[in-house]
């Protein structure tokens, strides 16, 4: 039987990427960027730990119940996907004692914490990947990396930093014949774990099981469909499962991923399919589409989209996976890896309002990106990657209030978080659907286009409006220019 974490039905996810959310007063400032000043690949901002401590009455307040955060691993690079010590928490963020704390005030508040698990590939700085190139064939860490044969016996150049002439062979080659070890994506910083090394396996699930033991709530896997091996993700899931039952456990697919939700590996993925299709109808005519071309893996599924064509793609979504992973799914609308909504939208915030109700009222746990809430915009990487602006003159105050009534809304009714999913029409730029869960009916209804539209359906006369303005006479619903509403 499929089992996902019953906390996760009710969970309302903020993203959190750690160098750029809050700053602290506890952590000296070793000569970090002007927190304000525009984002760059390397820079270092200086947020931490300690610093989201002092923001969680700020994520409370806002309605949050659950933080995923980027990872929080000791590295040398800002987003800390280049791992150096996978048993200690980074220092610039105020190392093990840091979130030991923060998971403390968080549980107190029934905040949950999901920390971002980078398994496929660790950093030129790791220990054993380290030792490997001091000593080569002679390292008992040999085999914890794939090497190339030649250059490990010493009979080659040997280096983690490639020649000039060695990065150009990187465009041409695989990075175990051009550099010496297999890389993730070729690049020489991100050597890629041998996992068919009994040694490493053990280890990685000893780091899974470690941080569970901690008090950690669930690991977002970063690019786990590299390790293509599903008896290592299904004991990864056992032995974390052993610990705590309710373990969270979500990958990052950007793609249809029933081989991973079986109910025997992940409880979830993060759902980019939820995000283009959110794109495509609330964004439509208003995308730019010079952004969308930065989107990753999603640019190729971006175009403007009418309400019939979206309806079928989120009754399409919503089939893919059985019912109990459909509502544990990670639904998001941008994130590190992508320019954010609202750039991708034009800067039309009428489209992130749209879609933040669309978000907050569909199955699957809602996951807000750090900022979003305020306005803060932004290309790829690193401009999507901004310091949250703590300066309240900054925020778009009207963007603000309507995350908050959003998550509110979904946190007030059951139906939003836990009822089955019913289409009832799609025409035009229209789309209205019901959640019906324990013999309560609540309606969505959008209107995507820029003119009043009425829909002739068989809506109850006594309707009691739950979020927005709708007009209902006659069995009519009327619907104002680019809104969206909720009744029952």
């Amino acid at each position: 039987m499929t089992t996902t974490p019953q906390w996760v039905k009710d969970a309302i996810f903020y993203q959190i990427f750690p160098d750029r959310f809050a700053k602290s007063d506890k952590l000296p400032d070793i000569g970090f960027e002007a927190w304000n000043s525009p984002p760059t690949v390397h820079g270092f901002k200086g947020g931490d730990l300690y610093g989201v401590i002092d923001k969680l009455d700020y994520l409370q307040d806002l309605g949050i119940n659950a933080i995923y955060f980027n990872p929080v691993f000791a590295s040398a690079a800002n987003h800390r996907y280049h791992t150096f010590d996978y048993y200690n928490v980074d220092p610039l963020l105020g190392g093990n004692d840091a979130l030991r704390k923060l998971l403390d005030e968080a549980h107190k508040r029934n905040i949950r914490v999901v920390l971002d698990g980078v398994f496929n590939h660790a950093s030129r700085g790791f220990w054993q990947f380290h030792h490997a190139l001091e000593t080569g064939a002679a390292s008992p860490y040999r085999d914890w990396f794939h090497y190339d044969e030649e250059r490990l016996n010493g009979r080659k150049h040997w280096g983690a930093y490639p020649s000039p002439h060695e990065e150009k062979l990187l465009h041409q080659e695989d990075s175990l014949t051009a550099i010496g070890y297999r890389a993730w994506w070729n690049l020489p910083a991100l050597p890629k774990f041998n996992t068919n090394t009994p040694a490493v396996r053990e280890f990685l699930f000893d780091v899974a099981e470690y941080w569970v033991k901690f008090g950690i709530d669930g690991w977002r896997l970063d690019v786990p469909a590299e390790i293509d091996d599903d008896e290592f993700w299904r004991e990864f899931r056992r032995r974390v499962r052993a610990i705590n039952p309710e373990t969270y456990i979500v990958g990052e697919i950007w793609h249809e991923a029933q081989r991973w939700l079986q109910g025997d590996q992940f409880d979830a993925v993060m759902n980019y399919l939820f995000t283009a299709a959110s794109l495509n109808f609330f964004a439509g005519s208003h995308l730019n589409m010079d952004i969308i071309h930065q989107a990753g893996g999603l640019k190729d599924r971006v175009h403007p989209m009418d309400a019939h064509s979206f309806a079928n793609e989120v009754d399409r979504i919503l089939s893919l996976y059985p019912q109990e992973i459909t509502f544990a799914q990670l639904n998001l609308l941008d994130s590190h890896d992508m320019p954010r909504f609202l750039s991708c939208a034009g800067g039309d915030v009428d489209s992130l309002k749209l879609a933040w109700l669309f978000l907050f009222t569909m199955p699957g746990a809602p996951c807000l990106y750090y900022g979003d809430e305020v306005g803060v915009d932004g290309g790829h990487d690193p401009e999507c990657r901004k310091a949250f602006p703590w300066d309240k003159s900054e925020w778009n105050q009207n963007l603000f209030n309507r995350a908050r009534a959003c998550i509110a809304l979904r946190r007030e009714q059951p139906a939003l978080r836990r009822g089955t999913y019913r289409k009832i029409h799609s025409e035009d730029h229209v789309i209205v659907y019901a959640r019906e869960y324990e013999g309560e009916t609540l309606f969505v209804a959008f209107n995507a286009s820029m003119k009043h539209k009425t829909v002739a359906l068989n809506l109850p006369e006594q309707a009691t409006v739950v979020f927005g303005t709708p007009m209902i006479n006659d069995g009519q619903l009327t619907l104002l220019p680019r809104s969206g509403v909720v009744f029952k």
